[in-house]
């Protein structure tokens, strides 16, 4: 099936905006079936809305806190509190070291 770009109005803003041919192939490659109702600003607005910057149910950002990874030494920030003993991976050397799945 061959996309072409449509334009569609926003259900909460009225500003009409591109669905490009790409995203509609995004769409139908997920099995989505229904266009989006909003452009991208009102859906980024309504999901930060929901699940807050981070994406916690709260609204509220995340608590970080500061650690040294284990493996290449460098600061980094984590999810959770650090506990002494067991080793902290910066994202990089994480991705590294974790059993992959």
């Amino acid at each position: 099936m061959s996309f072409q770009d449509k334009t569609i109005q926003c259900a909460d803003c009225g500003t009409d905006f591109s669905f490009t041919a790409e995203e509609q192939e995004f769409f139908q490659s997920k099995g989505y079936t229904n266009e989006p109702k909003r452009c991208p600003s009102c859906r980024q607005a309504r999901k930060t809305e929901r699940y807050g910057s981070r994406g916690n149910s709260y609204g509220l950002p995340r608590q970080m806190f500061p650690a040294i990874c284990a493996e290449c030494g460098k600061d980094t920030e984590v999810p959770f509190e650090p506990v002494n003993g067991r080793p902290v991976y910066c994202s990089d050397c994480y991705s590294k070291v974790r059993p992959s799945r």
